[in-house]
């Protein structure tokens, strides 16, 4: 795990100077403190290639330093990530005549590069973000992973191309244009993040999961490369598929135990991550080390769980406790998203990593499982909400009016609240209830709370043509299984795998995710929804399969969900915050969102009658990034 930078200038244009490139990859250093390199190449006619990187050594801590070249250097690699499968791909590659001068799996994505052109990547078994210069041809290959675990963003005009693994590194060099994206703010306030291919700023780009971009002749073109399968395999039966899939989750968890350093495992408590522990144990020489944390807060604690699958798979467990107080580290994490980022739990999932790095270099966790056998309640509610598309649409709205008139009047719990705005989209059709139950800030309320003068730059198209169009792709299937779909191409890269990747970088820690290892992602996609959504049963597809390694009370639980009292702490120890921050006339959201709406939001939140907790938190993110970098 590393950080990855790289500029090409073209004959005639500006060089990039040596000193400029440093503080580009400077910037990474949080990503990559075992060391450093830098390769520059100038070309005959003018123009030139920087390509640099921070490194974490995980994998031949002497041998694996980079920028790495072929024997003769004519070929160039920087490279952030692992490559889990590198020594079986050593062997064949050694078989067809291609010698090593290394261990490191960054020398196999060289030699792969050789021999199969811009395929290289069909090969590979991994997370990566990668960067090839090719000499010969004076191209350049970026490639992202397949479900989007590594980061990769990049800048192109006329004269270049510049790339890395976070903006800052970009932003270092002092004639990037800042320009915000008055879009992006909008998507922001819709998603809780900003979706690829866009950033918030205009003329920086995200490369998307499972994507290759070759820059050639000045000239930048991309390609998806990979999947997700589409169609399950409805005449297979649950047993043979079970099977198939306890085969690679053991695969994966076993090529991802694969490490020069010490490793261990976040622990929540949950099904996902209980499951990986396990399949860790038996793989293990030695009790694994397993890491929680614990919020002192009632319906947000799991380490009580996270203890007791500790003890049924004997693990060496540690638990931190985060206090309130714990929200100081706002300000932080403004300076390390780079851009607005509304997840919550980005507080959390930081402290873990701080404290499972005190103890290890690398990480397994659970992430994907939730995405890939129906983990979340919404799929489940909207899937059978499909049945309201037999009713004449009156009909719908009748029964939805009449359910929420059922809901007792007075302080609006979050749950009241969520149910009352479920009710309401009893009447519409899929696509617009899978958005809706998305969505922080509906449509309407973006509307409501803009400024006149905001909503006429508004003139790129809406915000949810980005799910819209992923929507589309996944037409004729169960509500539940085209949701699932969805959220894997936009909630799991943009939100959960970028907040892992960041908190966890910040503290020089690696994080592995065996259930997202595109074989046992193409396994899981043979699953009819039937499968996956069975009355009565929690994850039934992997918690029956690896049932021996859940403790009882650990099958039938509810998923808690990995997320902080926000509702408590803006009515208490933030909510000062909170209010002198946002109703600051010359603060950064005032530029686009009515004061009167936020006030009122802040004192509806404040007298109980709603709770705003989650929107609070993202309004609060936008102003301080605003302040920052704005």
């Amino acid at each position: 795990m590393c950080g990855i930078t790289g500029a090409i200038w073209l004959a005639g244009s500006r060089s990039i100077e040596d000193a400029e490139f440093t503080r580009m990859n400077n910037a990474l250093a949080h990503r990559g403190p075992d060391g450093h390199g830098i390769y520059r190449d100038g070309f005959d006619n003018g123009g030139g290639v920087l390509l640099g990187h921070r490194r974490l050594s995980i994998i031949d801590l002497h041998g694996g330093k980079q920028p790495m070249s072929n024997e003769d250097e004519t070929v160039w690699i920087t490279f952030n990530g692992e490559i889990y499968n590198y020594r079986e791909l050593r062997q064949q590659l050694e078989s067809q005549g291609h010698r090593f001068r290394t261990h490191s799996d960054t020398e196999t994505i060289v030699h792969l590069y050789e021999q199969h052109g811009e395929n290289f990547v069909d090969h590979l078994r991994g997370m990566f973000a990668i960067a090839i210069w090719d000499r010969e041809r004076r191209r350049a290959i970026l490639a992202r992973d397949r479900l989007g675990q590594k980061p990769l963003v990049y800048h192109q005009d006329e004269q270049r191309l510049l790339f890395a693994s976070e903006l800052k590194a970009i932003l270092a060099l002092p004639d990037v244009p800042r320009q915000v994206r008055p879009q992006a703010i909008d998507e922001y306030l819709m998603y809780g993040y900003i979706p690829h291919p866009g950033t918030i700023y205009q003329q920086i780009h995200k490369l998307p999961p499972a994507h290759i971009a070759v820059f050639e002749e000045g000239r930048l073109s991309t390609r998806c490369y990979w999947q997700v399968p589409a169609t399950p395999e409805m005449d297979a039966s649950y047993e043979d598929l079970c099977a198939e899939l306890r085969q690679e989750i053991n695969e994966s968890v076993r090529l991802r135990m694969r490490s020069d350093v010490p490793l261990g495992a976040f622990l929540s408590g949950g099904i996902d991550s209980t499951i990986i522990t396990g399949v860790m144990q038996e793989n293990a020489t030695q009790a694994t080390n397993t890491f929680t944390i614990s919020f002192p807060v009632d319906g947000f604690d799991e380490s009580e769980y996270a203890e007791t699958a500790s003890r049924h798979l004997k693990t060496n467990h540690r638990v931190m406790q985060v206090q309130p107080d714990s929200l100081s580290l706002l300000e932080e994490l403004v300076e390390l998203f780079d851009e607005p980022f509304a997840d919550s739990s980005a507080v959390p999932t930081y402290y873990l990593a701080k404290l499972t790095r005190e103890h290890v270099t690398v990480a397994l966790t659970g992430d994907g499982g939730d995405e890939l056998f129906a983990g979340y309640g919404r799929y489940r509610t909207i899937d059978r909400l499909r049945h309201f598309d037999r009713m004449p649409t009156p009909l719908a709205g009748r029964l939805a009016g009449a359910g929420a008139r059922l809901i007792p009047a007075g302080p609006q719990s979050s749950t009241r609240q969520r149910l009352k705005n479920r009710l309401g989209i009893l009447q519409e059709p899929f696509e617009r209830r899978y958005i809706n139950w998305v969505t922080q800030f509906s449509a309407s309320k973006r509307q409501a709370m803009y400024r006149p003068d905001f909503m006429s730059q508004l003139d790129e198209g809406l915000p949810s043509e980005f799910l819209q169009g992923l929507l589309h792709s996944t037409q004729g299937g169960r509500a539940g299984l085209r949701a699932m779909r969805c959220d894997m191409h936009s909630y799991l890269p943009c939100d959960l795998l970028a907040k892992v990747d960041i908190t966890s970088m910040a503290h020089g820690l690696e994080c592995r995710s065996p259930f997202l290892d595109h074989r046992v992602v193409e396994v899981a996609s043979k699953f009819p929804y039937s499968m996956l959504d069975r009355p009565g049963l929690i994850k039934p597809a992997i918690s029956q399969t690896f049932a021996k390694h859940l403790p009882p009370a650990l099958r039938d639980r509810p998923k808690m969900g990995f997320s902080v009292p926000l509702d408590n702490w803006f009515r208490g120890d933030l909510h000062e915050l909170a209010q002198d921050t946002l109703t600051s006339d010359d603060g950064f959201c005032q530029q686009f969102i009515e004061p009167t709406y936020i006030n009122r939001m802040l004192q509806e939140h404040q007298s109980g009658r709603y709770h705003h907790g989650d929107r609070i938190w993202s309004l609060l993110f936008l102003e301080l990034w605003g302040r920052e970098f704005g």
